[in-house]
Parts: structure tokens; C-alpha cells; sequence
């Protein structure tokens, strides 16, 4: 026989907090990229399950030892202490068809008002989200279908919606994450200043190359090696900008400018490992995001790499910014992970550059 919970409705402890003065909120807990699949244990083997596992837990294939996406816990739950545990994690997706009598089930029933449950009965909806349910800076998405079946076929057709937002959610943190200690405000502003785009730069990253149309920055460690490049062009028409364009244009720009101790040592792309590219926008920028692995011509050395190729339509200006890591004894996915929040900061403002006459 299940054990049953004593469950307080989300709509109500909510109601609760906001008549009270502040938020009391104790604030969540839980790894970056770390999700608490709630499940019951008896679909842990389901479709449902698996369809998790092969979105939101699929391996990035782009870096030289894939990591997944996002760790995933599968945890049921049976007693007090597992709810609690749930109400305290940053990333909770609550996973059951809609009518399944589990613990579970009855649990997620209880986060959805009537009207919504009967949506997903019929087919209509599938996925609801909520922000700081229980605890601060906690994401909730609730998962549901009138089947095992259904659910899983639902999720993996939605599989790039679930992705990019739990993924936005993520980058939010982040952001704050990487710039916990310092940034370099000042430089951030020079470099405003000397070119006329921008972004929040991290507080240990020195500047390397700066020409008229090419800016690089470096944090270098012995194991652990990260720069960043920008480059960037006026009067573009991003019309005829293609992938193909973007991966002419990045070789280019390595073997000019990332190299290695020699003249025969640079940068370059690794194109028997798999390289991805797809549109998307970054702060109101048409942009195609490049990822795939980095190796050394006549070196032994690689890693992996992501390209933004952004366009600033207002001022037709054209942008490329591109990070790359070598650090062959280190996890790398958190690290592409605080790249991209830094890139999402990204500002182009070619009016904002003071001339040498200005100055």
C-alpha cells in the first residue's frame, strides 16, 4: 500500500508567503545543470523516462568528452523528507499522467487547478512552469499527459522548447555565478569606448590582441586555458550570410590570430567531430550560434569551441565572438556554460566609440 502525504497546494503556501512581510523563503539548493526529476519508481524504466534521458539528459556531443546536458536524479516520492527535499532544489520537474495513482501523481494533481487538468486530459496542454514556488531562484515544470506514451512522444517532439528554457533558467545563474567575485567594469567601458560594442567581462580574463576590427582576451591557467575573440565588420548585409560563410570566416580568423609556439601551429576547426550550427537571437541580435571541437595543426592539443555570429541590423555591423578551452584534465560544460551567460550580455553600440579626436 503507497504512502500518502500530506500536501500543501502551491496556490496556497504561495497565497501565504505574499500576505506575509519580505519573502521567507529559505533559497534553493542543488548543483548548476542539476534537475530533480520527480517519478514514481515504477517509471523509471517507462517511455516517459527515457525520453527525459535522451532530451534533457542527451550528451553534448560537441566537446571532446561529452557531458550531459543536464544531470538528472530521478526521485520518487514517499515520505516527508523527500518532499522537503523537492521543495528546496533549484531545478524540480514533476513528471506523471494526469490521472496516475501514485504519490506522485496525486502530488502533481495538486499543483494544477482543475481546469488545467482537464486540459491535459484532452490533449491540449502538457508542459506548466512556475518560478520560486517553495523556495528562491527555483524553477518548477510540471510534466503530464493521459498516458505514459503520449507523455514521452510529447516530450521528445518538444524536446528544443524544454531544452532552451530550462537552459535559459540556467544562464540567469550563471551569469550571477561569474561575476560573484569582480568583473572588470573598467575595461568593459574602454573597450566600449576604443570600438563600440561591449560585453560584462569576468575579473581574471586579460587582454591579448586588439587591432582595428579584432579584440581577444585570455585567462590563462597551466590546466586550464579559456580565451575569447571578437571580431566585427560594418556595412554588412546579413543577407548573404550563410553557414557556410560563418565556417570559411572562423578558420580564417584562427589561423591568422590563435596560434601556437610556430608559424605552422594554429588554430583550427576539428571537422571529424561533430559541428553544429543553428539561427537563434541574442539580445534582439540575429545570431548563428557554431559549436564543435578546436585542434592544434601539427600540435596534439584541443578542445572545444562556440562561436556567436551576431548582427546589429540597426547599424548593419557584423559581429563574430568565439570562445575556446584547452584543459584536457577538467569537466568542460560548466565552463561553455559561464561563457554563454557572459556572450548574453553582449552590447552593440558603435555610437558609443570615442575617436582619437575626442579624446
Amino acid at each position: 500500500m503507497k504512502t500518502r502525504l500530506f500536501l500543501i497546494p502551491a496556490l496556497l503556501f504561495s497565497l501565504f508567503l505574499i500576505a506575509c512581510e519580505g519573502d521567507y523563503r529559505p533559497g534553493s539548493i542543488g548543483g548548476h545543470s542539476e534537475i530533480i526529476v520527480v517519478m514514481d519508481s515504477s517509471m523509471v524504466g517507462s517511455e516517459t523516462a527515457d525520453a527525459l534521458r535522451n532530451t534533457l539528459g542527451f550528451p553534448i556531443l560537441t566537446m571532446p568528452r561529452p557531458e550531459p546536458r543536464f544531470d538528472l536524479i530521478f526521485r520518487d516520492l514517499r515520505t516527508n523528507q523527500d518532499l522537503e527535499t523537492i521543495q528546496r532544489h533549484k531545478n524540480v520537474v514533476v513528471v506523471s499522467p494526469i490521472d496516475d495513482d501514485t504519490n506522485v501523481g496525486t502530488f502533481m494533481r495538486s499543483l494544477l487547478s482543475e481546469n488545467v487538468r482537464q486540459s491535459v486530459r484532452e490533449g491540449r496542454s502538457f508542459k506548466y512552469t512556475q518560478h520560486d514556488v517553495w523556495s528562491r531562484d527555483q524553477f518548477l515544470m510540471i510534466l503530464s499527459a493521459p498516458s505514459d506514451e503520449e507523455l514521452a512522444e510529447r516530450i521528445l517532439r518538444n524536446e528544443r522548447e524544454l531544452v532552451s528554457q530550462l537552459h535559459g533558467v540556467e544562464l540567469e545563474r550563471w551569469k550571477r555565478y561569474v561575476y560573484r567575485r569582480a568583473e572588470q567594469v573598467d575595461l568593459s567601458k574602454e573597450i566600449l569606448a576604443d570600438h563600440g560594442w561591449t560585453f560584462r567581462i569576468q575579473h581574471d580574463y586579460r587582454v591579448g590582441i586588439d587591432t582595428l576590427n579584432f579584440l581577444s582576451l585570455r585567462r590563462y591557467l597551466a590546466d586550464n586555458d579559456r580565451w575569447i575573440w571578437v571580431w566585427w565588420e560594418d556595412d554588412v548585409d546579413f543577407d548573404e550570410i550563410d553557414r557556410d560563410w560563418i565556417t570559411e570566416k572562423r578558420e580564417k580568423l584562427n589561423r591568422e590570430y590563435i596560434r601556437g609556439g610556430s608559424d605552422d601551429k594554429f588554430v583550427r576547426t576539428e571537422f571529424r567531430e561533430p559541428y553544429e550550427q543553428r539561427f537563434m537571437t541574442i539580445n534582439d541580435m540575429q545570431a548563428y550560434e557554431s559549436r564543435g571541437q578546436w585542434t592544434m595543426e601539427n600540435d596534439l592539443m584541443g578542445g572545444p569551441f562556440v562561436n556567436y555570429t551576431m548582427y546589429d541590423a540597426e547599424n548593419r555591423r557584423l559581429y563574430m565572438m568565439e570562445y575556446g578551452q584547452f584543459a584536457p584534465r577538467w569537466d568542460q560544460r560548466r565552463f561553455i556554460y559561464q561563457f554563454e551567460a557572459m556572450a548574453r550580455t553582449f552590447i552593440s553600440d558603435p555610437e558609443a566609440k570615442i575617436s582619437s579626436d575626442d579624446t
